[in-house]
């Protein structure tokens, strides 16, 4: 009977030292310095899809990483049988320093933190107007958790023949964040695509958003030649979608110099990892103001000098006020 698979190497055999002992294993480790550069197209059960050369292969991760996961997005370094053929195994032996990171935990009390998408360059919310009903406190969150891991945020608005986008991009103007607006026509016919994709090119985009949006709908029209499942209905009595994506996956963008990262549809999305100390560098028109701020200030209190600065007339109290909604979505739930 095989112990070991066709593809073992040296950290897939066990020693176990003997009666008159044995050598022990060193705990020096090898450098792999001739290993290729990829990049992680998705995770399933410890399998992992890569891009090397423009080859796609599977992999799986080294021991020596212990711990530490790659996720989609991460820029890693592979040894091993890389053909792309099928039934052959490659082996992930390093993970790259990430540039940007998109995390979420459970909930508000969850200590254990998910990274989801490694090295994107924006953050696409995707909100619909109508059917269902949008949340700001969601879309708060998410452009929390953007702030937070170096993300660029952009807000989608779909479905616009439902409703009118003037109160929700009221709502965020404040912030100066970038948006396009789309209609369920304009994502037929493709032109909805079009201007989406303008904001795309050449840039790592992850997509979120909760379910029935028409997040998955706008990737599938982005990326045409990968077209995922189409997506499910919204259901009439709770206004939610069925989960049409299951799993993050990054896609190459169609017409385009880019990546488009579609990321399973939303339910909550937890900010227990988030520092709210570090949420202020996203507003650099009132960084300055906080130099008179006690120690450890959280910029949504009492003794925060950014009052009486913006009070003097430094930067827009609008702006101020965009920031503390930001910093006080903790204590509300996504649906509120």
């Amino acid at each position: 009977m095989r112990r070991y698979g066709k593809h073992t190497d040296e950290d897939d055999i066990r020693t176990r030292p003997g009666r008159r002992g044995s050598r022990p294993r060193t705990s020096i480790r090898p450098k792999h310095e001739d290993a290729a550069e990829g990049m992680v197209l998705t995770v399933d059960r410890g399998r992992l899809t890569c891009l090397v050369d423009g080859r796609t292969i599977m992999a799986m991760k080294a021991r020596e990483l212990g711990r530490k996961a790659a996720v989609v997005g991460d820029r890693v370094a592979i040894v091993g049988d890389l053909s792309g053929e099928k039934d052959t195994l490659a082996r992930i032996v390093r993970i790259e320093e990430r540039t940007s990171v998109l995390r979420r935990t459970a909930d508000d009390d969850d200590p254990f933190e998910r990274v989801v998408v490694a090295n994107a360059d924006q953050l696409a919310i995707v909100t619909a107007l109508a059917d269902p009903e949008p949340r700001p406190r969601l879309i708060d969150r998410c452009l929390v958790a953007a702030f937070d891991g170096g993300l660029e945020p952009l807000l989608v608005l779909t479905k616009s023949d439902l409703a009118p986008p003037d109160e929700l991009l009221e709502l965020y103007g404040d912030l100066d964040i970038p948006y396009v607006v789309t209609s369920r026509e304009e994502l037929e016919n493709g032109e909805a695509a079009d201007r989406v994709r303008a904001e795309l090119d050449g840039r790592i985009t992850a997509f979120v958003g909760h379910s029935g949006v028409g997040k998955t709908t706008l990737v599938n029209a982005l990326v045409p030649h990968e077209r995922r499942r189409l997506t499910g209905h919204v259901n009439a009595v709770t206004g939610r979608g069925r989960h049409t994506t299951t799993s993050a996956l990054a896609l190459p963008l169609a017409g385009g110099d880019g990546w488009v990262i579609d990321t399973p549809g939303l339910r909550s999305f937890g900010l227990a990892h988030v520092d709210p100390s570090r949420v202020i560098h996203a507003f650099p028109d009132l960084a300055a103001g906080t130099e008179g701020c006690p120690r450890a200030c959280s910029h949504d209190e009492p003794d925060c000098a950014l009052d009486a600065w913006v009070a003097e007339g430094h930067s827009d109290p609008a702006r101020l006020y965009s920031l503390r909604r930001l910093l006080s979505t903790r204590e509300h739930t996504e649906g509120d």
